[in-house]
């Protein structure tokens, strides 16, 4: 194992203690354990030559200055779902710093800015990607609800200067350092993968309305039974999804009331996940199942509904990017390997303002979100000597 690439994962296993829940890791947006977040990695910032800062919107920032103006943004998130593992969006950042240790003792044409984002799961108010939409510019009354703007204000920042998180104009591409989160590169013997782009995302509520009734009195025929519904719905999604190439659908929170044994549901919410690289086929895709949950609704007497929570387009990696990258990974020796990505990054929010690349490293077991999460030490050194090739290319 090399020493750098012990060193990151070892970093990473570090920062994983920094959590809300003893023997769990759990860090959520400018939560009390991301302060330590910040003193541990700007310590390390500092001492590889990096001018650091914290924005208004809480986003960890390191600069190292190179002959030129032109800046390289690398990239990815600090918080985490609940019992989250130790690499998922850390990694990205630290393997950021680690790089630009690398280049310590090097002349460097273009100046390098790492950015630990303060926000991207969404799980504390509900609303992802904070942090990279403040440097994107995006923030607007929808996101910075009062409760954000509270949590800001509690971290000891000042919201005025949201502004002033937005991109350096200087900016010339984004790169995103990211674990896989599923098997496709282990099945296939990779460690590396170039991310041609992120599929889009449509999330939907679903709602059947029945009639609650005594579970022991009343006879099966009359019933209006809001979760046998929804159940035979749930059902067809997995059915209608597994006969379209690309397309996922899960419905994955269901909310039953009264939720009680001894009666019958009355109503039922289920959310609905629709994902496909090809936006036509997602929204059609989520138009279909809407119309299936009404034909069986409709079917057993039951009242369906439904509203959009989301309808996110799939995103496009830079092409320009893309073969630099990939000519990065062949120049360290491993076959190069494109794929889409489903699940959402970073990178969505910054690839409509600026150039855009992402490298996906290998997941053993395709674990994350998760205690188990891992990643081997040689695929973490194969990506920080892409990553060098990489910005001495852009």
């Amino acid at each position: 194992m090399s020493e750098r690439a012990a060193k990151v994962i070892a970093f990473c296993r570090d920062l994983a203690v920094c959590s809300e829940e003893p023997g769990r890791t759990t860090r959520t947006f400018l939560s009390p354990p991301m302060r330590d977040v910040h003193r541990m990695l700007g310590e390390w910032m500092c001492r590889a030559g990096m001018e650091v800062s914290i924005d208004a919107a809480g986003n960890l920032r390191g600069v190292r200055r190179g002959h030129s103006k032109r800046r390289l943004l690398i990239a990815s998130h600090l918080d985490t779902v609940p019992n989250a593992g130790a690499f998922d969006g850390i990694l990205g950042v630290v393997l950021g710093v680690a790089l630009v240790e690398a280049m310590a003792g090097h002349e460097s044409g273009i100046t390098v800015e790492v950015v630990g984002f303060s926000e991207e799961e969404g799980v504390r108010f509900g609303i992802p990607f904070i942090g990279s939409r403040a440097v994107a510019g995006t923030l607007d009354e929808t996101i910075l609800t009062p409760p954000v703007l509270d949590a800001i204000r509690a971290f000891g920042l000042d919201p005025g200067g949201l502004p002033d998180a937005r991109l350096s104009p200087d900016t010339v591409a984004y790169l995103e350092f990211h674990i896989e989160q599923g098997p496709v590169l282990e099945s296939l013997g990779l460690p590396l993968g170039i991310v041609d782009g992120i599929v889009g995302q449509s999330r939907l509520s679903v709602t059947f309305e029945g009639t609650a009734n005594h579970a022991g009195t009343t006879p099966m025929a009359p019933r209006k039974d809001a979760l046998a519904a929804a159940a035979e719905w749930i059902c067809h999604i997995e059915a209608f999804a597994a006969a379209k190439p690309g397309l996922v659908a899960t419905a994955g929170a269901i909310t039953v009331e009264p939720n009680a044994a001894n009666v019958i549901p009355g109503m039922v919410r289920v959310s609905l996940d629709v994902r496909h690289a090809l936006d036509e086929i997602r929204r059609g895709s989520a138009v279909d199942l809407v119309h299936a949950a009404e034909r069986i609704c409709e079917r057993r007497g039951i009242t369906p509904g439904h509203s959009q929570l989301l309808d996110q387009p799939a995103v496009i990696m830079d092409a320009v990017l893309r073969n630099k990258l990939a000519s990065s990974v062949e120049a360290v020796g491993y076959p190069v390997h494109h794929m889409m990505s489903g699940a959402g990054h970073d990178a969505m929010i910054l690839a409509p303002h600026l150039p855009a690349a992402m490298l996906f490293l290998r997941s053993p077991g395709g674990v994350s979100h998760h205690p188990d999460e891992s990643v081997i030490a040689a695929d973490v050194e194969a990506a920080i000597e892409a990553g060098l090739r990489f910005a001495n290319n852009v």
